[in-house]
C-alpha cells in the first residue's frame, strides 16, 4: 500500500470511531485524491477549526468552488455540524474527512462521479 491509501484507510478509519458514519470507501478515495497534495502536509492536511479564516476558505474554495453551492448561511451551518459530528474536542480533523462529510451532507456525490 501507498502514502495515499494509508491516508484512506486513517480517514475511514476517523469517520468510523470519531464520526460513527460508515464510509463508502470509493466516495471517500475520490475526496481524498481530490484534496491533492494538502493531504501530504501537516499543516494543510488537518483544519484549524478555531481559524474563522480557515473555515472561510473551506466555505468558499470547496463548497462554492467545488461542490458548486450558492453562498448561503447555510454552508457555515453545515461546516459547523460536520465538525461537531467530528468532536469538538478532537484536537484533530483532517481535510479529507470534513471534506467526505460535507459531500454527504449535500448529497453532492455525483461532483465525484458517483450516486
Amino acid at each position: 500500500m501507498g502514502k495515499r491509501d494509508d491516508l484512506i484507510a486513517l480517514y475511514a478509519s476517523d469517520l468510523s470511531h470519531k464520526c460513527g458514519v460508515v464510509p463508502d470507501m470509493e466516495l471517500l478515495g475520490k475526496v481524498t485524491i481530490g484534496c491533492g497534495p494538502a493531504i501530504y502536509n501537516a499543516e494543510t492536511a488537518v483544519i484549524a477549526v478555531n481559524d474563522p479564516a480557515e473555515l472561510q476558505m473551506v466555505k468558499n474554495n470547496f463548497l462554492i468552488r467545488k461542490l458548486g453551492l450558492a453562498d448561503s448561511a447555510e454552508l457555515m451551518d453545515a461546516i459547523e455540524s460536520v465538525l461537531e459530528t467530528y468532536g469538538r474536542t478532537e484536537p484533530v480533523k483532517y481535510r479529507a474527512v470534513v471534506y467526505y462529510m460535507l459531500t454527504r451532507y449535500f448529497g453532492k456525490e455525483s461532483i465525484y462521479g458517483l450516486g
